[in-house]
């Protein structure tokens, strides 16, 4: 064998040894490695977090959030996302700017803490200090102490779901004061409950008031609590209001719905439209004596009296009898199916017969009516009256529907302040929007009709209700009042209901007003005394 072929196969023996060298060391460590990898972990710890445990994720926890590391501080606690929406809002939406966490003596697994907020909102700027704590636990999965996530660590008075808001109020608060300036207290006039919260709404900074800035727990969505109030960085100005009620006829009319499970009045000033009273004997949000929407009865039929003498369709002295039953697209009848063959207009409606204007709907157009709501008793046009209003809705509708919305029936609808409207709008021969505040404050435009009652016929509508105050349905509720007086009375039928509701509409002197109580029977009845009541303290 040649000398260079040993040396070839020499380094060939090498090169296998040396590979074979490097595939022993492999094996072996694989062996090894595998090992590693199917070797039980290092058990996670279990019970209690110990003293030491408790003391070091409370001060990593509170040094973290003071820092403004948010990352950091949640990823301590067991409920990462809830701490971390819970620390960018302490920041953020209560606007925080630098916060100093001091930890106290742990009681247990209770870490207390003092909190020292600096709040800065535009100018504003308060230093805010509290009490706080927090808890430690074991994590169920890692074994790590975590600080238990809970609202309460933030703040102690938050609840589930609540988060911390700084920003100013929702409103200034107000002082309600009447016409006169006494003081309108809840307590003494409980139907104003629901709208005093509404005026301060709508017009406590318009009135010269200023909200205060507070920190807040904010409500999770659909919760209708006021937010609880945890600091005032700034006091509030209040602002006085002054509305048009009058306080006497407030009082009067409180105690006059009193007498009623159910009944709402409402009292207007003719001359100018500025309400008056309002009372429901029913205190709830809801106000059915501004915001109320029924059929109004024979009430109505001052409304179409107006357009049956506008129209020339009708006079007060022109012969028209009232028969039992008139049919027009249905048949129609009187209360207690009364009738005068040789009655005048002006008798018909002192009487409050149905079927005699029943017997005219066919010679009026089918938006006749409606016309003359909206053009000369503003009914359906945009009230502005300085709080939640219904502003009276009267359809255009043909053949039986027609006649019923002459008699205040069928899909006319009014609230108590609707009616004492038309029954103002009478008495002064014209329309005046009614309002609770005066337009100037918040330099809202009312409404307005298109025209004036034509004076002879605002006269005899007023000699018409007049009649009515003195010697037809209306004579036993208003006996007393004097002279300057009239009323209509109103008996709505209502599906399902045993009794009508009772309507009553008057005015004496430069005061109107119309009650509503429901089931309550003929309108001369029930609403008639709660109307003269509210009147004679007018």
């Amino acid at each position: 064998m040649h000398k260079s072929a040993k040396i070839a196969m020499g380094v060939a023996a090498a090169a296998v040894v040396g590979t074979a060298g490097l595939g022993a060391y492999n094996l072996v460590n694989a062996v090894t490695d595998t090992d590693a990898a199917h070797a039980d972990p290092a058990p996670a710890r279990t019970g209690p977090p110990t003293s030491k445990e408790i003391d070091k994720t409370a001060r990593d926890f509170l040094a973290a959030w003071q820092a403004g590391d948010t990352a950091k501080a949640a990823a301590l606690t067991d409920n990462v996302q809830a701490a971390t929406t819970a620390l960018t809002g302490y920041r953020g939406t209560a606007h925080v700017e630098k916060v100093t966490l001091k930890p106290g003596t742990a009681t247990g697994a209770k870490v207390p803490f003092t909190a020292t907020a600096e709040i800065s909102l535009g100018e504003q700027r308060s230093t805010w200090t509290y009490e706080s704590s927090l808890a430690v636990v074991r994590g169920q999965t890692s074994g790590q102490a975590l600080v238990d996530w809970q609202p309460t660590v933030i703040h102690p008075q938050l609840g589930t779901g609540e988060t911390l808001t700084t920003a100013a109020g929702t409103a200034p608060e107000i002082t309600a004061v009447d016409r006169n300036g006494t003081k309108l207290d809840p307590k003494d006039y409980p139907s104003l409950g629901p709208v005093l919260p509404e005026l301060r709404r709508r017009f406590g900074e318009k009135a010269g008031g200023r909200a205060a800035v507070e920190v807040r727990a904010a409500r999770p969505d659909g919760m209708s609590a006021e937010p609880k109030v945890l600091h005032e960085i700034s006091k509030g100005r209040p602002a006085e209001l002054r509305t048009t009620l009058d306080a006497g006829v407030q009082r009067a009319a409180e105690t006059a719905v009193e007498k009623h499970t159910d009944a709402s009045v409402v009292a207007v000033k003719p001359s100018t439209g500025e309400i008056l009273a309002i009372a429901n004997s029913r205190k709830t949000e809801f106000n059915p004596a501004l915001s109320g929407q029924t059929p109004p009865g024979s009430t109505m039929k001052i409304v179409t009296a107006a357009m049956l003498l506008e129209q020339g369709k009708a006079a007060p002295s022109k012969p028209l009898p009232c028969p039992k039953y008139a049919t027009y697209g249905m048949k129609f009848h009187n209360v207690e199916e009364s009738e005068n063959p040789g009655a005048t207009f002006a008798q018909d409606f002192a009487a409050s017969c149905n079927t005699a204007f029943i017997s005219l709907a066919g010679s009026v157009a089918d938006g006749a009516l409606a016309a003359e709501a909206k053009d000369v008793f503003g009914l359906g046009l945009e009230w502005k009256t300085g709080v939640a209003s219904f502003d009276g809705s009267v359809p255009t509708d043909s053949g039986a529907g027609k006649a019923a919305a002459m008699i205040g029936q069928g899909r006319v609808q009014m609230s108590p302040l609707n009616i004492a409207s038309v029954a103002a709008t009478v008495r002064a021969g014209s329309f005046h929007q009614p309002y609770l505040v005066a337009p100037s404050v918040d330099d809202r435009e009312l409404a307005r009709a298109a025209r004036p009652l034509p004076a002879g016929v605002a006269g005899q509508l007023r000699s018409m209700m007049r009649l009515t105050a003195t010697s037809g349905t209306g004579a036993r509720a208003m006996a007393g009042l004097g002279s300057d007086i009239g009323a209509k009375t109103g008996s709505a039928e209502i599906d399902n209901q045993n009794k009508p509701n009772s309507w009553f509409t008057g005015y004496r002197g430069d005061v109107a007003a119309a009650a509503v109580v429901p089931q309550g029977g003929h309108g001369g009845d029930s609403a008639g005394p709660v109307v003269a009541a509210v009147l004679r303290a007018g």
